[in-house]
């Protein structure tokens, strides 16, 4: 579990670096995290809504709990990786299984996260689906490539 632990957090880590890369750099705006804390709080309290989470009333903490969510998801698929992963990997770590499971992780958000927030399947109901959608897919290959340099550290540092 210390395994998954490092390797999710340095993989989120990762890839809330290369947002802001873009927001600060690239001038492109990056997911709001209270967002996904609204859509979440909303649920928990057994509301579902088929519009936009932007028009649902805000909640206490939706920042923080959106924030909380995204590393706590980064955890989740840490373990997963790890668990499907060649049984060496974390002894040595390879990128292509780390980049070939962030580009499958982007199932998530096509199908949960972003029909969640209102924005359809794989960001079928914004303006531009495909710049979204490939935005989404490069930010989660990020987080496959966060997955291989995290693990590069952890085997680095633990020894």
């Amino acid at each position: 579990m210390l395994n998954a632990f490092v390797i999710g957090i340095g993989a989120t880590l990762f890839m809330d670096l290369w947002a802001l890369f873009q927001k600060r750099v690239l001038r492109l705006p990056s997911l709001d995290y209270a967002l996904v804390g609204r859509w979440a709080g909303h649920l928990a309290r057994g509301h579902r809504f088929t519009g936009h989470v932007t028009k649902a009333e805000a909640i206490p903490n939706e920042r923080m709990l959106g924030w909380a969510i995204h590393y706590l998801t980064g955890l989740v698929l840490a373990v997963i990786f790890l668990a499907i992963a060649p049984a060496n990997w974390i002894q040595a770590p390879t990128i292509g299984p780390a980049l070939l499971f962030g580009a499958i992780s982007v199932l998530a958000p096509f199908l949960i996260l972003q029909p969640g927030l209102g924005a359809g399947i794989a960001a079928s109901r914004t303006p531009k689906p495909n710049a979204a959608r490939i935005k989404s897919l490069v930010t989660h290959l990020m987080f496959g490539f966060g997955l291989y340099l995290s693990g590069v550290a952890w085997v680095t540092v633990s020894g």
